[in-house]
């Protein structure tokens, strides 16, 4: 594998520059002399913000951006063999790396890299220490999978030992990581394009906790089923918190406010509480979202009124729960859950948030989760009172699976729910204004572009 010297800036071009991650690591790269070139399909704010700190952005992507004789190149998993710069790459004998291993080859300069794991909430467990390490003048760096506000996008460069980001499973990315604090928050199947079964997904997930040393720690959800399997033989500290017997920590005394937003104590194994924490994000799946948080900055030495500040403070991310705004009368809010267990986690939150009709327009992404999940999607959504679907966003797949938005449709009808679908964002906003009214709950849903129907909407 190609090795970067961080002390001998060289020429980077990332293949997919615009991505939320992508773009985060080209900022630092940027930041420490390097210079950076890219591609993508589309300008956003993301490549803009890029431009203007020095990187050359390409917008579509063709051998001849290579022209400007890169010494290296990374990509994503999303990137095939038959990428025209990725062959052009291959042809010229120009170094490859994945996304994934020049992000561990960066978390190698810090002293204490935090990687955050698990089949959901990484995004939110992510934001809510970045936010507690920012209220804790520790200026760390931080590399999350969306915008943050309080920093103004999804990367920060900071100036001491702390570094933290997401550790996505998919392809085993995190795999190529070098974590000192680990966390994992759950174990579900997903991204079956790639893992085989649960096993499969476990076995990645035992890897990964693996990969921390003798003086790191393993901060894991004790709820997930056969958790000693993920735990068992590992040289590192390990603690875990959930509602299980046995638990290093677990949130007691959980109550909710009007809008459905949680507070609880934590509790330690041996009975002491380490605090009353309140959140401004709602759900119950947040209170253990937190958890991890705290129990991390516990661990760093922070203190709990540290804690307890920041996460009053934190208002979640872009497209987790966030609220876009009103229109005749009713609210808009958009989310990014796009599995099952996420979808009934959003809706039952919901379910405590002011609203008189609960509407969901939902965006199944990529035809291998809606084929595999098509029964759970059909019983999750089902909580909402009202069922909108577009049609599938493929991301990166095609369509070879003979799966529609009309297969779960029929699930959901036959599950005795009544479910419209319409093929375009269009007729699904026709549809909104002539029956949302004053007093319902409208949710976005789903991994795609979904969030564009809100944002049509308040614009009319």
């Amino acid at each position: 594998m190609y090795q970067i010297n961080f002390n001998h800036p060289i020429h980077v071009f990332f293949i997919g520059i615009g991505g939320i991650s992508m773009s985060g690591l080209a900022e630092i790269l940027l930041s420490k002399g390097f210079t950076v070139s890219g591609s993508d399909r589309q300008k956003s704010s993301l490549t803009e913000t890029l431009s203007e700190k020095g990187a050359t952005v390409f917008y579509g992507q063709n051998e001849e951006n290579l022209s400007v004789h890169p010494d290296l190149i990374v990509y994503t998993s999303a990137i095939k063999s038959d990428n025209p710069e990725f062959a052009a790459g291959q042809r010229l004998g120009i170094p490859f790396l994945t996304r994934a291993q020049l992000l561990g080859q960066m978390m190698k300069n810090y002293k204490l890299p935090i990687a955050v794991s698990g089949t959901h909430g990484k995004t939110t467990t992510t934001s809510m220490l970045s936010q507690i390490l920012l209220e804790a003048d520790t200026d760390p760096t931080l590399s999350i999978g969306g915008i943050f506000q309080p920093i103004g996008g999804n990367f920060r460069l900071g100036g001491s030992d702390y570094f933290v980001t997401e550790a996505c499973e998919y392809t085993n990315s995190f795999l190529s990581f070098f974590p000192k604090i680990g966390i994992v928050l759950n174990i579900e199947e997903d991204h079956l394009d790639f893992f085989k079964d649960i096993n499969d997904i476990r076995n990645s997930f035992h890897a990964f906790a693996k990969l921390l040393p003798s003086d790191g720690t393993l901060i894991i959800n004790g709820d997930i089923p056969h958790v000693e399997e993920i735990t068992d033989s590992l040289p590192c500290q390990v603690l875990t918190y959930g509602s299980s017997s046995g638990c290093s920590y677990s949130p007691t005394d959980i109550s909710y406010d009007e809008f459905g937003n949680p507070s609880f104590i934590l509790t330690g194994k041996d009975g002491v509480p380490q605090g009353t924490y309140t959140l401004r994000v709602p759900g119950l799946y947040n209170v253990y979202n937190a958890c991890a948080a705290i129990i991390t900055a516990l661990l760093l030495g922070i203190d709990k009124e540290v804690i307890q500040k920041a996460l009053l403070d934190f208002h979640g991310t872009d497209r987790r729960f966030e609220y876009k705004g009103q229109l005749n009368g009713f609210t808009i809010i958009d989310d990014y859950a796009h599995h099952p267990t996420e979808i009934t986690a959003t809706l039952n939150a919901a379910k405590n948030y002011p609203h008189k009709t609960l509407w969901c327009i939902f965006q199944p992404h990529t035809y291998t989760r809606t084929k595999t999940f098509l029964s759970a999607f059909a019983k999750a959504l089902s909580l909402s009172d009202e069922i909108i679907l577009t049609d599938i966003y493929a991301a990166r797949e095609k369509d070879t699976l003979g799966i529609s938005s009309k297969d779960l449709q029929r699930e959901i009808q036959n599950l005795g729910h009544e479910c419209h679908h319409f093929p375009s964002f269009g007729e699904v906003e026709k549809f909104v204004l002539e029956n949302c009214t004053k007093g319902d709950l409208l949710i976005t849903m789903g991994a795609g572009d979904v969030v564009k129907i809100g944002e049509n909407l308040l614009q009319k």
